[in-house]
């Protein structure tokens, strides 16, 4: 498993830890899983962990992203398996310019597929397509 690969799984874990204990700060978590993940290379740590702060400072974005594109399913009824996995793409998507948008998605399916249930990869390919559509389309309409 590559290292980045690696790194969005520790992420998942983390954004999923926050989601689950919403009285625990971001800081408190990610000193947790510091202390825990003691072995975890310290590039992974980094990528990981810039990847989680990314997400925070712009949830409310992703999340308006996620729930503009996710017909009949409001974010509360989705699982936190595939909402998560979901952020962190959108992020990358978004925000992150020097990842290949396709590598991204990749990712994001490959790694809810290992994570969510049968019916996630689909799920979850299909809203991060959109968000990359109009991902394009934005850009396309700035750029002229």
């Amino acid at each position: 498993m590559g290292l980045r690969r690696e790194a969005r799984e520790l992420a998942l874990q983390m954004l999923y830890a926050l989601d689950s204990n919403s009285s625990v700060g971001l800081r408190e978590t990610l000193q947790t899983f510091r202390e825990e993940q003691g072995e975890t290379a310290g590039k992974v740590r980094e990528f990981a962990e810039g990847l989680v702060y990314g997400v925070q400072s712009q949830r409310a974005v992703i999340d308006e992203a996620i729930r503009s594109r996710s017909k009949n399913w409001s974010l509360t009824r989705m699982p936190r398996v595939d909402l998560n996995v979901m952020r962190l793409a959108t992020y990358e998507l978004m925000f992150r310019s020097d990842i290949p948008k396709k590598v991204s998605i990749n990712e994001a399916i490959e790694i809810v597929r290992r994570y969510g249930d049968k019916e996630s990869p689909a799920f979850v390919n299909g809203i991060l397509d959109e968000i990359e559509a109009c991902a394009k389309t934005e850009l396309s309409s700035e750029e002229q």
